[in-house]
């Protein structure tokens, strides 16, 4: 679970008002930039969107600053004004700064972010940038690019190399590896029903018969090099 900055600690206003819905309703996360200096503060966003915008409340559902700290903005299930029409579907997590501010610290509590959401939703979510959803330059190009990577965080194999020196995921598995809820991750990305545990069975075996036959590969149940690399290409529309 992410640590997170309560409205209290950093001085929110109260809501105008305020919508709730379902995790069964949420299906994706879509992240943002503010698009200002990396020391603004929650509660001047706030006042700008409510005091200039008009809207209700701060517009974002989480915010994260450069250091890795996570505030909350309008929490896990109001429904916010990040990207709509799709404000009820997405839980908007907005990083402070501009393009090329965000830190490994940023990307890690956003991905944090991220987990935890498909954790309380179990299932999961589709990863987005705001220009998918809006003709926008957000959350910008160097976000936007880790979004669409699959927001990788330090210690997760590049989408370019085998999941780690020597060992393919195979069934019987090894063991419990990230690599192996990183690969799950992302074929589920993809539309394939498959669970994320982090544990090479059978069924994941199963998926990825299936992958290498769509793909055209050898059809070994093995994620090689070969079926690693397909498991990351563009494009993918979830």
């Amino acid at each position: 679970m992410v640590s997170i900055i309560s409205r209290s600690a950093w001085g929110a206003r109260p809501p105008r008002s305020r919508s709730t819905t379902t995790w069964s309703r949420r299906v994706e996360v879509t992240v943002h930039y503010s698009q200002g200096p990396t020391t603004q503060t929650p509660r001047q966003i706030q006042d700008y969107h409510m005091d200039s915008n008009g809207w209700a409340d701060i517009g974002y559902n989480f915010l994260v600053d450069n250091q890795g700290n996570a505030y909350e903005g309008r929490g896990w299930l109001v429904i916010g004004a990040h990207a709509a029409p799709r404000n009820t579907e997405g839980i908007g997590v907005c990083f402070i700064g501009r393009d090329g501010d965000a830190t490994s610290a940023a990307k890690r509590t956003i991905r944090a972010l991220y987990d935890d959401a498909n954790h309380r939703a179990g299932r999961t979510l589709a990863q987005k940038g705001h220009r998918d959803i809006n003709p926008t330059s957000c959350p910008g190009d160097d976000l936007y690019a880790w979004v669409k990577s699959g927001m990788p965080v330090d210690g997760e194999p590049p989408p370019d190399t085998p999941p780690w020196p020597g060992v393919y995921l195979r069934y019987p598995p090894i063991t419990r590896h990230s690599s192996v809820t990183t690969w799950q991750s992302r074929m589920r990305y993809r539309g394939w029903r498959i669970t994320v545990d982090g544990a090479y069975g059978p069924k994941s075996k199963n998926v990825c018969v299936q992958f290498q036959r769509e793909k055209r590969l050898l059809v070994d149940g093995i994620v090689g090099p070969q079926t690693w690399r397909a498991t990351w290409e563009a494009p993918i529309t979830p």
